[in-house]
């Protein structure tokens, strides 16, 4: 993939964030907190005018849940089936970047994929009304959490926070990027039975890689053999995108591909927080499809 203007931007947001305390990092829209080295109002007003195409490939998730692995996987299948190499001519996060951006993308050929962290009613409506394909990614809350709080500690120009417990509040609160993790889930939960919308977890994408691309390219519609799902498979190991990491994504890459794993959170949790977690879990999400979906009881339980 053409990185260079990936790379550019990510270095971008950086420098912005040297300068920036984390008690100045976010600015709120219709009620949410984005990082202001990212986001800017006037890029989400001009998001309204956004002219989605109906074979456009939307990547929904939630910060720290894998999207950046399921837009390698996705550029990969639209490699294998295109053999044209998918380019970047813009930060893929839909909502980041200059309120222009839009205008350019007019000019990109098909598909294009567009990442986001949005709720889903804060989409553009070009995207319901197109019935554009979506792909959401979810990862259970305590390891999204953990990974959230160690991207903010440890690269090296990003505010970090004294201490985990001192994230952890924030976490539950719903006062970090992107805002609330279990307002995100609510909202897409009433979205994820709906034929253009498609649910894939973090830890099965993690138990059965392969079985989860070979999901991802008959929802697409991708036509691959058995052996080029392998491939890509083999391509896209949480060990093989760490190892080129620096290459695709610049700096930071090493911090976004940090450990990967299932079950971290029980290197930081303390019980207390742990039950609160549950608790919250379970108030927000006890009545909706997602509960089950999420296995909560098999990622989220000592």
């Amino acid at each position: 993939m053409a990185v260079s203007k990936f790379i550019e931007y990510i270095d971008d947001a950086l420098e912005k964030s040297r300068e920036t305390a984390l008690s100045r990092l976010f600015f709120t829209y219709e009620g949410i907190p984005y990082p202001v080295t990212m986001c800017t109002s006037e890029t989400f007003q001009a998001l309204d005018t956004f002219e989605a195409r109906s074979d456009d490939i939307v990547l929904a998730s939630y910060p720290k849940c894998g999207s950046n692995w399921i837009l390698h996987i996705v550029s990969e299948l639209i490699f294998t089936v295109t053999k044209r190499r998918y380019e970047y001519p813009e930060f893929p996060v839909l909502e980041c970047g200059d309120s222009e951006k839009y205008e350019r993308m007019k000019q990109f050929p098909s598909p294009r994929i567009l990442t986001t962290h949005l709720h889903y009613d804060r989409l553009p409506w070009s995207i319901v009304k197109n019935k554009v394909k979506i792909l959401v990614i979810f990862r259970n809350p305590k390891d999204t959490a953990v990974s959230f709080f160690h991207f903010h500690n440890d690269v090296p120009d990003i505010p970090s926070y004294a201490s985990w417990d001192e994230f952890f509040k924030h976490f539950m609160k719903g006062q970090v990027s992107w805002g609330s993790y279990f307002d995100f889930a609510i909202n897409w939960s009433e979205h994820l039975d709906d034929e253009n919308v498609k649910l894939i977890l973090y830890e099965d994408l993690k138990e059965n890689l392969a079985t989860g691309i070979k999901q991802i390219a008959e929802f697409f519609k991708f036509s691959l053999t058995g052996e080029q799902i392998q491939t890509i498979s083999a391509g896209s190991t949480f060990q093989a995108m760490r190892e080129k990491s620096q290459e695709t994504h610049g700096a930071v890459g090493p911090f976004l591909f940090r450990k990967g794993e299932v079950g971290d959170w029980k290197n930081l949790f303390s019980e207390a927080q742990n039950q609160e977690m549950d608790a919250k879990f379970k108030e927000c999400l006890s009545g909706t499809s997602l509960r089950a979906k999420l296995k909560h009881d098999s990622y989220c339980q000592n």
